[in-house]
């Protein structure tokens, strides 16, 4: 990543929809205590058991959240894009991270202290249904994962995904390619995969003529074929 220098935080800010509907003076307040950090690829943002004091912002880059098993095995929970948040729901219940933060490419975030939270939720009862509306879409995905891994095969979990990572603008081609933004062994050990499971039933779907890998880059030559196999 490229360093331009400081950024405007406020500007930042204001893009958040946790924050849409606060005046500037409130958005001022919280930028002058909230700091800028820098990951470069790779780089640990924090372990498993550190202390929670407030929340991130990506704004440039992607973060994975992640633990890993008595046995060494890593089980990736979430990959946080460009303009999401992370951290909040601990940060609430005042306990260590249960999971490590870890950039998967240059990444720029933003970290809110939680008392700059607390003082506006004290001020601004909308701000305080925004933050629990955004708690609880988070929750609603935890129980879709946990639904998908109990009773979807791998190979419906991973259309899902494709399915998913489709650009809203071209949902309505039959004919579509795209760009997978993490590394397929993210990707398997975030829909609870061994990278070799994962392998194989790309080959699979690709037999099949379903999709076209060449890399990161997944053609898809039928949408209504490949929607088809998630029944």
């Amino acid at each position: 990543m490229r360093d331009h220098g400081p950024i405007n935080i406020e500007t930042h800010l204001s893009r958040i929809a946790l924050f849409n509907g606060l005046g500037p003076e409130h958005i001022a307040t919280i930028a002058k205590v909230t700091r800028e950090i820098r990951c470069k690829k790779s780089e640990t943002l924090f372990h498993r058991g550190d202390p929670c004091n407030g929340f991130h912002i990506v704004v440039v880059g992607q973060i994975k959240l992640s633990f890993t098993s008595p046995q060494g095995i890593e089980k990736v929970v979430e990959v946080i894009e460009q303009g999401q948040t992370f951290g909040e729901a601990i940060m609430f219940l005042d306990k260590p991270y249960i999971v490590s933060a870890q950039a998967l490419n240059d990444s720029l975030l933003l970290h809110v202290p939680k008392a700059a939270i607390f003082a506006e939720l004290d001020q601004d009862h909308e701000f305080g249904r925004r933050m629990l509306a955004g708690l609880a879409m988070r929750a609603h995905q935890l129980m879709l994962d946990v639904e998908g891994y109990s009773l979807l095969s791998g190979k419906e979990r991973i259309i899902g995904y494709l399915l998913h990572e489709i650009p809203e603008s071209e949902q309505g081609q039959d004919k579509v390619v795209i760009e997978l933004t993490v590394t397929k062994g993210v990707i398997a050990s975030r829909l609870n995969l061994t990278q070799e499971h994962f392998s194989r039933i790309l080959h699979e779907l690709s037999d099949l003529g379903l999709i076209q890998v060449d890399g990161r880059r997944i053609g898809i030559p039928s949408l209504a074929r490949l929607r088809a196999q998630q029944h």
